[in-house]
């Protein structure tokens, strides 16, 4: 994705104030944050060699320029990560496969009777379900426009509704995806989703300028079920480390819980079956 290398550090010195890492302010600046030149200086490197990686123009720059880089620039792991990834991206690969979930990997989702639980790829479409998971978001009854997370989060107007707290998950969905847009660069379905959802919608839009990276490895999610009502479930994600690009997201409500009972009758009421 042309110019995510130099956004991406021109969002992240713009937060950090001289002061911080130990350098005078010179009164009033015209932007804020660090300039390519104080970067240049803190992390040992030319000013010429900064500009030219900050415009993209470095792709064999070390990984201990990198890494001094990131230091000034007090990135965390994940944005250490996706730094590197972006300054060196991959050669586009072939056309890809279509991405198949293990027979294995759906056992264990089936397996799962009490936690709602469903496998995602690279883009944050969801692949495989268990049937705590599709009595919760309906992935059974929609298509596959309506099992990718970013659609319906941005594109859905029902989302809102769906999720109580939806400018935290808005917020976690596009930081999620630009970390792994960072690592997939290479994948143009991947690059399509992005232009889609920036030309729809104006929240993801906002949000994407901002250049925000994390990986939503756990939490708590919060969702106001049409049939169940409030659910609050923390949840984990699993790598699936046989399919590095796939993994698996699951719902573990509290033991004792409103959300564990609530969640136990919903189940029911999907399995009872329908009279006719």
């Amino acid at each position: 994705m042309d110019g995510d290398l130099g956004d991406f550090l021109r969002s992240r010195r713009a937060r950090i104030q001289p002061e911080e890492v130990g350098l005078p302010s010179h009164g009033r600046r015209r932007v804020p944050g660090l300039r390519r030149e104080e970067v240049a200086q803190l992390a040992g490197v030319s000013v010429d060699y900064y500009i030219r990686l900050e415009q993209g123009r470095g792709p064999s720059v070390s990984d201990a320029v990198l890494d001094a880089v990131g230091r000034v620039l007090r990135l965390d792991d994940t944005e250490h990560a996706y730094l590197h990834a972006v300054a060196r991206p991959r050669k586009p690969a072939g056309r890809p496969a279509a991405p198949r979930v293990r027979a294995g990997v759906r056992l264990l989702l089936d397996s799962m009777e009490r936690t709602p639980a469903f496998v995602l790829d690279q883009r944050m479409d969801v692949l495989a379900w268990n049937t705590l998971a599709d009595a919760v978001f309906g992935y059974s009854r929609t298509g596959p426009e309506g099992r990718s997370i970013p659609r319906h989060v941005f594109l859905d107007p029902s989302s809102h509704d769906f999720y109580p707290e939806w400018s935290a998950v808005a917020v976690q969905c596009v930081a999620h995806l630009r970390m792994l847009a960072g690592h997939h660069q290479d994948d143009r379905r991947l690059t399509a989703l992005v232009g889609e959802l920036s030309l729809k919608s104006d929240d993801f839009r906002r949000l994407w300028a901002d250049h925000p990276v994390r990986e939503c490895a756990y939490g708590v999610k919060r969702i106001q079920h049409p049939v169940a009502g409030l659910l609050t479930f923390p949840y984990e994600t699993l790598a699936v480390s046989a399919d590095p690009d796939q993994s698996l997201l699951v719902y573990t409500p509290e033991a004792g819980s409103e959300t564990e009972e609530r969640l136990r009758l919903l189940g029911s009421w999907r399995a009872t079956p329908v009279q006719t």
